[in-house]
């Protein structure tokens, strides 16, 4: 840097003393400088020494001396002090709506403050931190595996709590265990019939376990939050934001939107309540609905025109989750204790649905997005969409995802391929249920959960997500998942599915702004797009890979303004 350009940047910093303001002003420019500043444009990484800022855009992304030949005298120098700036982190899968919700319940989970290790902590965190909600108390993200001394059951509940109803929701969000105050509560007997799902009973005792899975435990939460006023949605909104924003997203996602979930998100966005972008991906039915009352519904275009709210596609699940052994796989379980001989899991809904849904999605330009987890489910959401291409005659490019694909064999990934489907993967299973993977699957297909690695190799499109608060929002953590395959026990899975950390990130910024059909304005730091930002303590491509999940969020700017400093 020549002497005259360091005289007129001294005399910069001493105009603008507070150059960390919180805000940034719409009427003036804004440069970012003295860090490593990683574009994510292209297959390999590449930076620059500078990005200038005006207003709600990027104007330029270069030299350092171009930035402030540019910006002007009157431009803020920001001095990211040797941090690492990054587009904004963007959600591909994920529930904005249930993170909210669950703002107002006891977070057990391991990303909470404090996390309980053993089941008496977990007891003493809802003692202590429970407020009774709808004659409930409630706590969520609850995971076995990470007890030291087992799982919780019924009795621990029941001597802490014996008159007062108690749900304690499983981080998997699909299965969770009631005290037998809640049991009486929900009306649950011995007999109570389960439909789609299950109410485990005590083979040596004969009594309930208080366990409930799928629907009994998706019917039991409704029953226990009930209704709550918009305001008191309107502040978990705020508080699930924040868990965003502090954790680098400027662009969040509910799946399984409900229409009163999604009247909700855009009075939120429209209120000016958030100020992140909310995609809602309402599922099948939910989409029916919308189409009967218009037809020529727009899916894909936000409210406010590059930001805002926006309904994504359809949502068409076929299988549940592998971890409790509802994915529907090819080849059965290895252990199958308290299910069917033979047990493989099973579909969801018949092929017939599945066909009708893709169908719908493709005649009608709305994106698809599957959700499968084991490998026969994947066979469904493949032929469906084979079958829709067929009559349809639709070859281009709709950004087509199959989210989760867990267990995606090696053939569907050239299918994927051929068909131009994304495969939206969560490395963080890996990490979660590894080892109960090895024991209910096998090594072989333990080994090829999220098989990131392969589907890169073979030209499919990838992207990561965390399914937050089926695991923890810290975009870091799932790059180090990604990159190192390690489980709850130490074991590394799979390590020849493991990928760099350039292209996990890629996963969360550039490929995660495809799957929107975004590229163009978000997801890299270019000139023209967006100024949704993030700053890193430090670079993910400069740490031991073994030291990726202690890297820190310090700030994070959407367009411009900054909405998280630590």
């Amino acid at each position: 840097m020549n002497t005259s350009l360091r005289k007129s940047l001294g005399f910069l910093f001493l105009t603008f003393s507070l150059m960390h303001a919180s805000v940034a002003l719409a009427d003036t420019k804004t440069v970012y400088f003295n860090g490593d500043i990683l574009t994510m444009e292209g297959d390999s990484p590449r930076y620059v020494e500078a990005v200038v800022v005006e207003g709600s855009k990027i104007i330029y992304a270069g030299d350092v001396k171009g930035a402030f030949n540019l910006a002007g005298a009157d431009a803020t120098p920001y001095d990211l002090k040797g941090q690492t700036l990054l587009p904004g982190f963007i959600d591909t899968w994920g529930h904005f709506s249930l993170i909210a919700q669950d703002s107002l319940w006891v977070n057990l989970a391991y990303f909470s403050k404090n996390p309980p290790q053993t089941r008496a902590q977990l007891i003493q965190k809802l003692k202590t931190e429970a407020n009774v909600f709808n004659g409930w108390v409630i706590g969520t993200g609850y995971a076995e595996a990470l007890l030291s001394d087992g799982p919780l059951t019924l009795a621990d509940l029941d001597a802490a709590f014996p008159k007062q109803a108690v749900l304690i929701e499983n981080i998997s969000t699909l299965t969770g265990i009631v005290n037998s105050a809640g049991l009486k509560k929900l009306g649950i007997t011995k007999q109570t019939k389960a439909v789609s799902g299950f109410i485990p009973v005590d083979p040596k005792t004969g009594q309930l376990t208080g366990e409930l899975i799928g629907m009994p435990y998706l019917d039991a939460v409704a029953k226990a939050v009930g209704k709550y006023s918009q305001d008191l949605t309107f502040e978990t909104y705020r508080k699930a934001e924040k868990t965003y924003v502090s954790n680098g997203f400027t662009t969040a996602q509910s799946y399984e939107a409900s229409i009163a979930d999604m009247r909700d998100m855009r009075l939120a966005v429209d209120r000016k309540i958030v100020g992140i972008d909310l995609i809602a991906l309402p599922t099948f039915d939910t989409v029916e609905q919308m189409l009967v009352s218009n037809p020529n519904f727009q899916f894909g275009a936000y409210s406010l025109g590059d930001h805002g709210f926006m309904f994504a596609g359809i949502q068409v699940p076929t299988d549940g989750a592998p971890q409790l052994r509802l994915a529907y796989f090819s080849k059965s379980y290895l252990d199958t204790t308290g299910f069917l001989k033979d047990w493989r899991g099973f579909a969801y809904y018949p092929q017939s649905l599945i066909d009708r849904y893709a169908k719908l999605a493709y005649e009608k330009n709305i994106q698809y997005f599957g959700y499968s987890n084991g490998d026969a489910g994947i066979d469904m959401t493949l032929a469906a969409i084979s079958k829709a291409i067929a009559e349809t005659g639709v070859t281009e490019d709709r950004r087509t995802v199959i989210a989760h694909s867990f267990f995606v064999r090696d053939d569907q990934l050239d299918d994927y391929r051929k068909k131009n489907i994304m495969a939206v993967m969560m490395p963080n299973g890996t990490w979660m249920y590894g080892d109960t993977y090895l024991n209910t699957l096998g090594v072989e297909r333990a080994s090829n959960l999220s098989p990131l690695k392969s589907a890169s190799t073979k030209g499919v499109k990838i992207a990561i997500h965390n399914d937050t608060p089926s695991s923890g929002p810290n975009v870091l953590f799932s790059i180090w998942s990604a990159v190192n395959r390690k489980t709850v026990g130490g074991k590394i899975l799979g390590p020849d599915q493991s990928i760099g950390p350039y292209l996990a990130l890629q996963g969360f910024t550039i490929n995660a702004a495809y799957q929107y059909k975004e590229e163009a304005s978000k997801g890299s730091i270019t000139a023209g797009k967006l100024a949704d930002l993030v700053m890193l303590d430090q670079n993910p491509l400069k740490v031991n890979p073994n030291d990726l999940k202690n890297i820190r969020v310090t700030r994070t700017i959407k367009r411009g303004v900054e909405v998280y400093s630590d």
